[in-house]
């Protein structure tokens, strides 16, 4: 089977098995985004959402994170692990936000990458929600999944996964594609044990046997 027919194939049956796939990460606004996409890095998303809930309450936009107390903003979202540098990266980002933006979050890729804490995943899941871009978010999910369909040759290089997937999934695609990746990975194909009895995308999977 060619690549491309492979790919489309891969999209269409992703989209029958998760076809309201969305971000799950709870936010009002594109700084909440943001800021809960910073939490997320090495943390569950569940986590991060009953952090956030009473935490945006009190700081809901980028000029309340921006005059945060450092102190206090590593006692409320500590339990997302890496609290010091993620609160650091927060305040100094939203201030950044706040005096060249005001208040508001950029759209472009390398504006956005250029901020404290921003890496090319939180940046595109940015693109990708907020301002409906083209965007691949190649978290540990897209990855693994990626490898195992054959979709990329790299295992753990985001950045060569990215560009890999960015060539093949068609733009329009990209970030619901990405999003259903992530609830395939947790709900069928994970890590360790994959139940690949029950995988719709068994057939293009290099652990189980790739159609030709």
């Amino acid at each position: 089977m060619k690549k491309e027919q492979q790919v489309a194939s891969i999209i269409e049956i992703l989209k029958q098995e998760y076809p309201d796939a969305i971000c799950t990460l709870d936010y009002e606004n594109p700084v909440q985004l943001l800021v809960a996409t910073q939490l997320a890095a090495q943390c569950t998303d569940a986590r991060v959402n009953i952090v956030t809930k009473t935490l945006f309450q009190k700081y809901p936009d980028a000029e309340a994170f921006a005059t945060a107390d450092y102190e206090t903003l590593c006692e409320e979202i500590h339990s997302t692990g890496f609290f010091r540098s993620k609160a650091r990266h927060i305040i100094d980002c939203c201030q950044i936000l706040c005096e060249k933006y005001n208040g508001e979050v950029p759209s472009d890729m390398k504006e956005l990458t250029a901020r404290p804490g921003v890496g090319r995943k939180t940046a595109s899941i940015i693109r990708g929600d907020v301002y409906h871009l083209p965007a691949v978010v190649t978290d540990t999910h897209a990855m693994r999944l990626s490898y195992r369909m054959g979709l990329t040759q790299y295992r753990d290089n985001p950045y060569k996964i990215e560009m890999d997937l960015a060539k093949i999934i068609p733009p329009d695609e990209q970030a619901d594609f990405c999003h259903r990746l992530v609830e395939h990975g947790r709900a069928v194909c994970m890590a360790r044990r994959p139940n690949c009895a029950e995988c719709a995308l068994a057939d293009y999977c290099k652990k189980v046997g790739v159609k030709s």
